[in-house]
Parts: C-alpha cells; sequence; structure tokens
C-alpha cells in the first residue's frame, strides 16, 4: 500500500476542510434565508387542552394576531388529554421548522415530569420560545362557608384537621398541587377531592359539596360575580385587577403563597433558535397591543412576552418549585 507524501496528505487535509467550510457555509446561508422568509407557509398552534379553556382563549387571541402580522394562516389545534401530554407529545414530535409551535400551561413543561414516571417526550428538549400571560389562582370557597379569609381559613382548618375539603381537576393539577403547597405552608391538613376537570369541580364546589377550589381566577370569576361562591385571598404576590377587593394570601396570613397559571410558548425540539427569537418578537409586539392587553386582563391576567432565556430561567425555577410540593405530599397521578 503507497503511503500519502506529506505534501499530499496537507492537500488532502486542506481540501476536506475547504469543503467542511463550504457546507457550514451553506447551512449558514440556508438558515438564514429560512429566518428571513418565515413565515412562508401556514403555522399550527398546539394546545394541549380543551377549546374554550384559558390556553385556548389566548392561543386564539395571539393566534388572530399573527395572522394578520403575517399574513398566514394561524390555526388552532386542540388535543386534549392526559394532564396536557398528548399535545405535548404532538408537538413534540413535529418538525423543528416554526410551523408547528405549542401553547401549554404549567404540566407538561415543570410538572409532569415529576408526576409521571415516563413520558412521550423529554421537557428539557423543546425550545423555550417566550411566556403569553401569567394568571393567579385564587382561594375559592362555598358562599357559606365559616372562613371569610385566608387567616380564619387556617384557624379553623387547625381546628378541624382533616375535615376542610378542597377540590381540583384531578390528581397531579395544579388546583391539586396549590391545595397541598397551601397546607405545606399553613402546617394543617386539608381532604382533597379530585374531578375529572374543572367544570365538575365548580359545580360541586357551587352546590356546597367541598369547602375549597384553588384555581385560575378566569374560572371562577363569574360565579363569584353571581354571588355564587366567595373570595379568601388571592394566590399571587399582587391582587388582581378583575378582583381588586381580594387580597393576597400574605397579607392575610400565609406569606410565600404563589401558585400561578402561566402559559408558555414552546417550539418542537431543533428548532433553530434564530427562529425561536423571531417568533417571540412577533408574540411579543402583540401582546402589547392595547385590546389584546384589555382581553387578558379580561381573564384576570397579565400579559408577559418573555425572551427565549427569560423562559428557560422562569421554567427552571417553576420545575424546582413545584417539585418540592410533589414530593413533599407524595402526589401521583393516580
Amino acid at each position: 500500500m503507497k503511503t500519502l507524501s506529506m505534501a499530499k496528505r496537507i492537500q488532502h487535509i486542506g481540501a476536506s476542510v475547504f469543503m467542511a467550510g463550504l457546507a457550514a457555509v451553506a447551512t449558514g446561508t440556508a438558515l438564514a434565508d429560512a429566518v428571513s422568509e418565515y413565515p412562508k407557509s401556514p403555522v399550527k398552534i398546539i394546545v394541549n387542552f380543551p377549546a374554550g379553556g384559558t390556553a385556548d382563549i389566548l392561543a386564539r387571541i395571539v393566534g388572530q394576531k399573527l395572522n394578520e402580522k403575517w399574513n398566514q394562516p394561524v390555526t388552532i389545534d386542540n388535543r386534549a388529554g392526559a394532564g396536557g401530554n398528548i399535545g405535548a407529545a404532538a408537538a413534540y414530535t413535529a418538525d423543528g421548522d416554526g410551523y408547528t409551535l405549542l401553547v401549554t400551561p404549567p404540566g407538561p413543561p415543570a410538572i409532569n415530569q415529576s408526576l409521571f414516571k415516563t413520558l412521550p417526550y423529554d421537557p428539557h428538549k423543546f425550545v423555550p420560545v417566550t411566556l403569553l400571560a401569567i394568571i393567579p389562582n385564587v382561594i375559592t370557597a362555598r358562599t357559606d362557608f365559616p372562613a371569610n379569609t385566608v387567616k380564619e381559613l387556617i384557624a379553623y382548618a387547625k381546628a378541624n384537621p382533616g375535615k376542610v375539603s378542597y377540590a381540583s381537576q384531578g390528581n397531579g393539577s395544579t388546583s391539586h398541587l396549590s391545595g397541598q403547597m397551601l397546607a405545606n405552608l399553613a402546617g394543617v391538613e386539608l381532604l382533597h377531592v379530585p374531578y375529572k376537570g374543572e367544570g365538575p369541580a365548580l359545580i360541586d364546589l357551587v352546590a356546597n359539596r367541598v369547602d375549597l377550589f384553588i384555581g385560575n381566577i378566569s374560572g371562577v370569576i363569574k360565579f363569584r360575580q353571581d354571588k355564587k361562591v366567595k373570595f379568601l385571598g388571592m394566590a399571587s404576590p399582587r391582587r388582581s385587577a378583575v378582583a381588586a377587593d381580594v387580597p393576597t394570601a400574605a397579607e392575610t396570613g400565609l406569606p410565600g403563597f404563589e401558585a400561578t397559571a402561566w402559559f408558555a410558548v414552546m417550539a418542537p425540539p431543533g428548532t433553530p433558535p434564530a427562529i425561536a427569537q423571531k417568533i417571540q418578537s412577533a408574540v411579543a409586539e402583540a401582546l402589547k397591543l392595547p385590546d389584546v392587553q384589555q382581553r387578558v386582563q379580561a381573564l384576570g391576567g397579565e400579559v408577559s412576552g418573555l425572551s427565549p432565556a427569560e423562559l428557560t430561567s422562569f421554567l427552571a425555577a417553576e420545575r424546582v418549585r413545584w417539585k418540592r410540593v410533589i414530593d413533599t405530599g407524595n402526589i401521583t397521578p393516580d
């Protein structure tokens, strides 16, 4: 076998480096073109909860504005079930080109990894894009519940251990975890009553079959307005604009109790950061529009618009916070 001379080997290496450089340039050019042309075809937003819910409403509000800005159809595809895992899995397996996005509440990106033994996706491999809005949870009680404030609730629960019941959308749901967080912080024992969704839980709360429900304010504000329930306190750092008379939990005896619903935009693994940034910029622009802000505020929320880097940090903190609640309460989805 002939051995290449040193000159020939140097020439061969140089040619390989040159070809690799050309490939890199071509790839960079193709990516730059993809970013500059995005979007050149319809965009699909998967919502992993049913139509009519907060995630769906927010996705449609922003999707309409993106449609107008991009002059491309932006469609909503509801894939509900399994605590948001079905829709998350559908988005996870989509092409990472920016033409399929996921709008999701906390479950799939921050909670489910600590609840389920296995998942059909890796939450860490989604590409964070932005946060649409944050909507605070509120401690809601049946109208004839003996307590009217968080301080009175804690005192009553301590005097009646295990007798104060709270409804949730199901085991492992954010309302379940919020109730467990309240119990942990207050040092009380509460009775968890899981339901199959928010609707059945609220039906029984209004009918005085359960004592409490801790869920996002957008789902319960209408019942308070109709005087079918009462609010004991906000599970947020600030009061809500749609219920400004209701103090925060910290104001009335439970500092540190913060449980909010938030709604993130995530992209499939492999989505180029430049595409994610372009989407974030467009969404942030939409969130600044007065009519969008008014509609989000009507839900009791605040618009966000975090950058991909900010959302990455936010998710990391949320994962730690909810894992602590899940581990302390030994919570499972079954």
